[in-house]
């Protein structure tokens, strides 16, 4: 049943929310293609993602402002109007770290190991699917805000968290394997290239701490 309260302020204030996340998950969405780029040395192409990473983390910004300045201050919201700022500045981060890491990659022109390639790039695209999971999860607050954060809706994003901490669990070992692989070629590397690719490391992995986060702010959502 739609609640009563959720009809009388008309539309749902979470719609903004959504298309926030989803920006935050395309930029996300573009890291594997400006990693393969790099270590086939097309820094046109790098070039040229970076840049539309950048635009769609712009983007994020002003989604973010436009939230801060519009989301209702009514007493009858189901959950706390805080809880849903924290919620997108969390979001927010996502897009943050992957403009940070193809800046790093356009700038120095960084470049994966062959020797760990293949790992670290699957590495790359479970912490992507990470931010995706996040994003689905976050399509469901209409629904829930609808409810009253009822219902059999709540069963399901429950669902959607609880895979979003199997993966983020699962990025935490092939994030601390990718360390170990750089730790024992890094004698043969400049040491300059090593201490951004371990900090590059902490980034990708970063992106699939900030999707868990998003769950743990649902979770919040959730318990109110």
């Amino acid at each position: 049943m739609v609640n009563i309260i959720s009809e009388m302020l008309g539309k749902s204030p979470v719609h903004p929310i959504q298309d926030h996340i989803s920006v935050a998950y395309e930029c996300a969405e573009l890291l594997p293609s400006i990693f393969e780029a790099a270590n086939l040395n097309d820094w046109d192409k790098v070039t040229k993602v970076n840049e539309r990473i950048r635009n769609l983390e712009h983007d994020a910004d002003k989604i973010k402002v436009q939230i801060r300045s519009n989301l209702p201050k009514s007493l009858f919201m189901p959950v706390p109007r805080q809880d849903l700022l924290e919620l997108v500045l969390v979001q927010d981060k996502i897009a943050n770290i992957t403009k940070s890491i193809s800046g790093m990659i356009a700038q120095r022109k960084l470049q994966i190991p062959q020797s760990m390639y293949d790992e670290f790039f699957v590495f790359v695209k479970l912490c992507v699917d990470a931010a995706k999971f996040a994003k689905k999860s976050v399509n469901e607050l209409d629904e829930l805000y609808e409810t009253g954060f009822r219902g059999a809706e709540v069963k399901l994003v429950q669902e959607l968290i609880d895979n979003l901490d199997k993966i983020e669990t699962e990025t935490d070992l092939k994030q601390h394997a990718m360390q170990s692989k750089l730790f024992k070629i890094e004698k043969e590397m400049p040491p300059v290239d090593v201490m951004f690719l371990y900090k590059l490391i902490d980034m990708v992995g970063g992106i699939a701490d900030m999707a868990e986060r998003v769950g743990r702010r649902l979770e919040l959502l959730l318990a109110k």
